[in-house]
């Protein structure tokens, strides 16, 4: 394979053909770091050895409405969770607090439903403001869809950023939702991107799809062009409808998907989030040389790698762990 070329393309944000993506995503394992090194070459170019880690808070649990196959929380799953209303102010803002003391560079914040009554809207605006006060960090929230006049009173509160992930591709996002679409996702992220909000939207690997469903999923995340790409590799929950899914998936396959996500997003944010340390396994480390953010401590209902764990892995593998806001100077304390 072309690897330098595929710098070259990446770096200069020419579009990559549908066979030149499949080429990537049918790597050899045997030439898997000769394409992990061209990737970590257009990574090192925008973010050099940086990795910062986000926390991930499941601020309101259970009693979703849509029929997401994928998700412990929907109303299709039998899965055993703890279900809740928005947790209270005091105990968002203590987690918030607990994940700038741990180096999260961003405090992530999800609410399950489709849609939240004022209130609640009212109530999570209430603690924004109230982390941004006492705690001075970088705030997302996973929120479902929002409505014009939400988005502008989450902006106004100090929201940072929204993520709303599209998940797979138009083709086949009726094989793991049916209770809202693709398009209505679209519109939300242009909806939230017209109130000032950051755009964090990404997707999940291993429900089924093919190839050609993953490289349409990346091109219409281009289209939408967020900051930050979420990355998640299906753990296949008991009780969910795709309880048997993903099975197919290897640590060499996902990395190659990861590659592929750099070169189509060179100077993007790449978060490895659910389903690092399920699928990778022993090669977890090497995610770090195409992506450049890791979630810690778990994924909503799953447990994940301690703070401890990943500052650890970011230290053996000689990387700096970025620590501050985004939109702030940029501060890098040596791993």
């Amino acid at each position: 394979m072309d690897y330098e070329g595929f710098i070259t393309k990446s770096i200069s944000g020419i579009n990559f053909s549908r066979k030149e993506c499949h080429s990537i995503l049918e790597c050899p394992d045997e030439d898997m770091l000769s394409l992990l090194n061209a990737a970590y070459t257009v990574r090192k170019k925008y973010h050099g050895n940086r990795v910062h880690i986000q926390v991930l808070t499941n601020a309101k649990s259970g009693y979703c409405p849509e029929d997401c196959h994928y998700c412990s929380q929907s109303k299709v799953s039998k899965a055993e969770i703890e279900k809740y209303p928005l947790l209270p102010l005091e105990d968002i803002v203590a987690e918030a607090a607990s994940a700038k003391k741990n180096n999260a560079k961003r405090y992530c914040m999800a609410l399950s439903g489709m849609r939240h009554s004022k209130r609640e809207i009212d109530a999570l605006c209430a603690t924004i403001r109230t982390i941004k006060e006492e705690v001075d960090i970088s705030i997302c929230c996973s929120i479902g869809f929002l409505t014009k006049e939400q988005a502008a009173d989450l902006k106004q509160a100090g929201l940072d950023r929204v993520n709303h992930n599209l998940n797979t591709s138009e083709r086949f996002y009726p094989e793991i939702c049916t209770t809202h679409t693709f398009e209505e996702r679209m519109e939300n992220l242009d909806l939230c991107g017209n109130a000032g909000l950051g755009l964090c939207s990404g997707g999940i690997i291993g429900q089924g799809e093919t190839k050609d469903d993953i490289i349409d999923f990346l091109m219409s995340l281009r289209e939408v062009n967020p900051e930050s790409v979420p990355l998640n590799f299906l753990i296949p929950i008991k009780g969910t409808p795709f309880e048997n899914r993903a099975k197919d998936l290897t640590p060499n396959y996902c990395l190659k998907v990861l590659c592929l996500a750099r070169f189509l997003f060179p100077d993007k944010d790449i978060r490895i989030a659910g389903g690092r340390e399920y699928h990778f396994r022993s090669l977890q480390p090497l995610l770090l040389y195409a992506s450049n953010s890791i979630f810690v401590s778990g994924y909503l209902t799953t447990d994940g790698q301690s703070p401890e764990d990943a500052i650890r892995m970011i230290e053996d593998l000689g990387f700096e762990l970025e620590y501050e806001d985004a939109e702030k100077e940029k501060d890098i304390i040596p791993a």
